[in-house]
């Protein structure tokens, strides 16, 4: 499936970078080496400490992000507790390039 990089969100109309390690295979057009170099670059990039917001659970904590314009990772920090997640999709406007 071929998508775009850059996207512009359907309510802000900022643009934003659309790459995930976990989909993002390579660039069209690109050797998968030329595409390996600039996705590393980009999710270094995005993985900075000024680009990331660490949420700090508590009892009765609740959590939601905008999946079009964030990245979730969700790291095992608290051993010995136990996390309860529901998982929720909102439809909303399709993307854009």
């Amino acid at each position: 499936m071929q998508s775009t990089v850059v996207i512009k969100h359907p309510l802000s109309g900022r643009e934003t970078l659309y790459v995930n390690p976990g989909f993002t295979t390579r660039f069209v057009g690109w050797t998968e080496k030329e595409s390996n170099s600039l996705l590393a670059f980009l999710y270094e990039h995005i993985s900075r400490p000024e680009h990331t917001y660490r949420f700090q659970w508590s009892k009765g904590a609740l959590a939601f992000w905008d999946n079009r314009a964030t990245w979730h990772l969700a790291v095992n920090d608290y051993p010995g507790e136990t996390r309860l997640m529901h998982r929720i999709t909102i439809e909303g406007e399709p993307l854009e390039p």
